[in-house]
């Protein structure tokens, strides 16, 4: 039996909308002395960032963990907490080519939200980025309390988007997420760039 086409699209937010350039951390590595790659590695350890994913620690309390593990390998917490605000004032890049297709697709009476892993940092981070007015509803696991690829995330977020999750396009990244926005009824696409666009495009109902 065919799927339901899909009236509502949910995009995830790093990797999909926005990108990082790598050469941003590894400059700051660099001119502070620091092993490449070790600023992503302490900030991605799941101890220190799933609890500012369920709103149970904000951002600037993650970024002060950062800097406390950071420490050792910087020798000084004042020159740790330094590299870590240095790393921090870069916010990302939007991809045109996503942002365009979301243009197009919300012209078209197609609702479109953000589902994204965030910290309490992602309102500001969407209007710096010139975002605001793009997005129809942003759905970020620190304010509801659970992260993707729970159930219970992807169940908030058609909730959100007032639409089934038969009726629900995702795509993410990351195969754990669209392995858990399966699992919840909704159809998603591992994220592999913007060729995946046309996809996408063929797979809503407008």
């Amino acid at each position: 039996m065919a799927r339901e086409r899909a009236t509502a699209l949910l995009v995830d937010f790093d990797g999909v909308l926005r990108h990082w350039d790598p050469a941003v951390a590894a400059g700051v590595e660099r001119d502070y002395g620091l092993p490449n790659g070790v600023l992503g590695e302490i900030a991605m350890s799941w101890g220190l960032l799933q609890p500012v994913l369920t709103g149970k620690a904000s951002h600037a309390e993650w970024m002060t963990s950062v800097a406390e593990a950071l420490t050792p390998s910087v020798g000084d917490p004042a020159r740790a907490r330094a590299a870590v605000e240095e790393w921090q004032r870069y916010r990302g890049e939007v991809d045109q080519d996503v942002l365009a297709f979301i243009r197009e697709v919300r012209a078209a009476g197609v609702r479109v939200g953000l589902g994204t892993n965030a910290t309490d940092l992602l309102d500001a981070d969407i209007a710096a980025l010139g975002l605001a007015d793009e997005l129809d509803v942003v759905v970020n696991s620190s304010v509801i309390g659970v992260h993707k690829p729970a159930k219970e995330y992807f169940e908030a977020a058609c909730e959100a988007l007032e639409t089934p999750p038969a009726r629900v396009l995702f795509t993410d990244d990351e195969d754990r997420a669209v392995r858990g926005a399966r699992a919840a009824g909704l159809s998603a696409l591992r994220w592999g760039g913007s060729d995946d666009l046309r996809y996408l495009r063929a797979a809503l109902a407008y």
